[in-house]
């Protein structure tokens, strides 16, 4: 009777192997994986932000999904921090602490979250880790022997913490930054390996970037608390931009506040834009995004499930980019007429030519906001105080509410109608080459979404060992009426390696046989 018992045991477990290990082949072959991003609403009880995390994992909305990712800052807070397993020890907390008495209650039941839905799951959680299990750090430690990070952490379909991410660029966080710099990915068994980084990090080239150019990697997840700012930083109109730039799969998953200005989050497909988008202008919510991604390795090209949540009227509290410093021209707009631009405009020696076109609708109503529109151009390090910062070499349109730089970057709550609709719109920008920088298409509508690249055209190409020529321009034929931004973003990070730049024995270090100085 026991022989048979075992023999029975073990042609069950044979099969349930063959069975997995047929599942997993079907899924690597599959030319797509389904992601959902979620747009959370934080409340101030850990409690309560689980039994959300809980609730959308377990949800028919995410049946089909094979990686869900949650946004920044909105599980557990700096009182309620926990050890995490490192990735190499290949630990599962749902199997190995069912009781949580070394890593906390909400990370043992993430896991087994994990393991019961059977997907993977990204989270971002405020961690504690010894400063003595890090003997080459020689900063100084807090009173209590504990640093604290910003950190993103990977369960498998298992449960198993597969990888770990601690957020290099800090906004203003009182939380520690690693010795060095990470850089994390995670394979899955659908194919794909992903990197992962985190909200502000996106704007710097360590680790999101570094990622791209030394490891080939081609898919992301991103957890963010992004705290917009107009003309040329609001959170999918970003997103969508380094998308494309990159020309990879990003899955975005943004904090949902409008009220302190946080939302923001999609799911991105390179060059052929967003494939879910949405940004909360109202209230923020507790929702799930789901879309198949198609792989980059997939021979078969495939239909977009394009689908975009959009709002018209705004009570999103937006912040305002630095843009005291730009030159800047505003753009003579005549009620009812045509008018047009055609203009090189410069700051320092970084210029750009404009080409615009548009048709005046008519004189603004009485008691009702309407904007304006300016041309600039900025070339120089962003101005936020006590954060990383990057240098930047913009140049755009974009919306004011009076006639001076000082009323630009605004989001006026109750626009009625467009007053002017573009007929044309064309930036022309010769870049310096350098070691480290992308440049991307910076757009924004009215509903604070970004323009579709079926909506632009975009072309950028190395002309000489100095430089790179973009055109960016709407498509031909199309006009637009609710234009906030159109512009190109060159971030050229530190700037250092930037043809043009240093002395000649730094340019020749840097790789040019013909320096610049």
């Amino acid at each position: 009777m026991a022989k048979n018992y075992w023999g029975f045991f073990l042609f069950c477990l044979a099969l349930g192997l063959m069975l997995n290990l047929s599942q997993q082949a079907s899924l690597f072959k599959r030319d797509f994986y389904t992601a959902g991003v979620v747009e959370f609403e934080p409340s101030n009880e850990l409690s309560d932000n689980l039994a959300g995390y809980l609730e959308i994992i377990q949800s028919q909305n995410a049946t089909s999904t094979d990686i869900i990712v949650f946004p920044e800052s909105t599980l557990n807070s700096a009182g309620s921090t926990t050890f995490v397993p490192n990735p190499e020890d290949q630990i599962n907390p749902c199997l190995s602490d069912p009781n949580a008495t070394y890593y906390e209650e909400f990370l043992v039941t993430l896991s087994c979250a994990a393991r019961n839905a059977s997907k993977y799951i990204v989270i971002n959680l405020t961690e504690k880790q010894k400063c003595e299990d890090i003997p080459e750090d020689t900063r100084p430690c807090a009173s209590n022997g504990l640093n604290v990070f910003n950190t993103n952490v990977v369960f498998d379909r298992q449960g198993v913490v597969v990888s770990r991410y601690r957020k290099v660029h800090l906004y203003g966080e009182p939380k520690n930054s690693t010795f060095l710099p990470e850089l994390s990915t995670f394979e899955t068994d659908f194919g794909v390996t992903f990197g992962h980084f985190i909200c502000f990090d996106i704007l710097f080239y360590t680790p999101a970037h570094q990622l791209i150019v030394e490891q080939g990697i081609t898919d992301f997840v991103y957890p963010a608390m992004w705290f917009s700012q107009l003309p040329f930083l609001t959170a999918v109109q970003i997103q969508l931009g380094w998308s494309y730039a990159n020309n990879v799969n990003l899955l975005a998953a943004g904090a949902s506040d409008p009220i302190v200005g946080n939302s923001g989050s999609g799911i991105y497909h390179g060059r052929s834009g967003s494939l879910r988008s949405v940004m909360r202008q109202e209230s923020g919510e507790r929702s799930i995004y789901v879309a198949r991604v198609p792989k980059y390795r997939a021979k078969r090209r495939m239909k977009r499930d394009l689908k975009r949540q959009v709002a018209t009227s705004s009570s999103f509290n937006i912040k305002r980019d630095y843009l005291e410093n730009f030159t800047s021209e505003e753009l003579k707009i005549d009620a009812g007429k045509i008018g047009n631009l055609s203009q090189n405009l410069c700051h320092g020696g970084f210029c750009c030519h404009f080409d615009l076109a548009w048709r005046s609708l008519g004189k603004p109503s009485r008691n009702t906001s309407h904007y304006s529109y300016r041309v600039g151009i900025y070339e120089g390090w962003r101005n936020e105080k006590r954060l990383d910062v990057n240098y930047i070499r913009n140049c755009g349109v974009f919306t004011c509410s009076g006639n001076s730089i000082d009323d630009c970057g605004q989001l006026l709550p109750d626009i009625q109608r467009p007053l002017v609709t573009f007929t044309h719109v064309e930036i022309r920008v010769t870049y310096p080459q350098s070691r480290e920088f992308l440049l991307f298409p910076d757009t924004l509508l009215d509903n604070l979404l970004p323009l579709e690249p079926k909506q632009f055209e975009w072309s950028q190409k190395r002309i000489s060992e100095e430089s790179h020529q973009v055109r960016f321009a709407l498509r031909k034929s199309l006009e637009v009426k609710h234009l906030l931004t159109f512009g190109i973003y060159g971030n050229y990070y530190n700037n250092e390696c930037t043809f043009g730049v240093g002395t000649a024995e730094e340019q020749l270090e840097c790789g040019y046989k013909n320096p610049k100085i």
